[in-house]
């Protein structure tokens, strides 16, 4: 098994104690963890306005999980990331460059570019950033459990809808739990403990989401959640975490990297119950 990074260390460390941190030192957290790979390039006056507190408040931060001070903590992120920023073209800086020095209108064939751009930097980090451990922990969930129930709200619904019809391919007994007629309750009301709950949700979060992943928590179903933060209220009953940072352009966040990840999750399962069923019945396939 390859070893943890040191980047990976402390922001499992951050997750960890999130909890228990000052309001202050939380929006920070929330800040780093979302900007991890650009952290590098930023002075500790433009963090502190970003998160609206005190220089101090940043250094503060750093001390509290084992630093110096601010720039011992950003070599861990400038260690892990420099590299990458020099392999390959860092597309946010590009978009972010563009929208501040164009002149007059943009095109339409521009601005498709852009969004084009900025799909393309969320998927460098959902390839950069991903978990195996927790990606092998998903497809087993899914691959022991009875009911799948799917959840998700407002620019998280597209998501669950599309899982839920690519879990549907499967031998599994999938819900969609759409809350239509606001029946969330009735809905996951016959949740179990052999059965799955995947919960996605961003930042702000959903609070149907949320609510659901708490009864299924009760009930004591196994949470898988989609997330965009280890800091994610959903994260901490979480049995399987995979998070995913979209890009976004002109304020809209892409949906390209989860779809990605979705699309990923159902082929790995779908190929663990085909070794599954070869191991007890003749070689075959699933149907178109």
């Amino acid at each position: 098994m390859a070893e943890i990074a040191p980047v990976d260390k402390l922001m499992q460390q951050i997750a960890d104690e999130y909890e228990s941190l000052s309001r202050q030192l939380k929006v920070i957290a929330k800040y780093i963890e979302q900007h991890k790979s650009s952290l590098i390039l930023e002075r500790i006056s433009d963090i502190a306005a970003e998160c609206e507190v005190q220089p101090s408040a940043i250094v503060r931060f750093a001390k509290r999980f084992g630093f110096s001070g601010f720039s011992e903590m950003q070599d861990v992120f400038r260690a892990a990331y420099t590299s990458k920023e020099n392999g390959s073209p860092n597309y946010k800086q590009r978009i972010r460059k563009l929208i501040e020095t164009r002149d007059g209108k943009l095109s339409i064939g521009n601005m498709m570019r852009e969004f084009v751009d900025a799909s393309r930097s969320g998927l460098d980090e959902l390839a950069a950033g991903l978990d195996d451990a927790q990606l092998e922990a998903a497809v087993s969930l899914l691959q022991k459990a009875d009911n799948i129930y799917v959840v998700g709200v407002r620019r998280a619904f597209p998501i669950a809808s599309y899982i839920a019809y690519a879990l549907q391919h499967t031998n599994k007994r999938v819900h969609l739990v759409s809350g239509l007629g606001g029946m969330y309750r009735d809905q996951m009301r016959s949740v179990r403990e052999r059965d799955v709950v995947i919960a996605i949700s961003f930042a702000p979060y959903g609070k149907e989401t949320q609510y659901c992943a708490r009864i299924g928590h009760h009930q004591r179903a196994k949470l898988l959640v989609i997330t965009d933060s280890k800091l994610s209220p959903l994260a901490r009953n979480a049995e399987a975490l995979l998070t995913v940072a979209e890009g976004s352009a002109f304020a809209f966040r892409s949906l390209t990297s989860t779809i990605c990840l979705c699309q990923a999750l159902f082929i790995a399962l779908a190929y663990k119950l085909e070794l599954d069923i070869e191991e007890t019945t003749d070689p075959g396939g699933y149907d178109d």
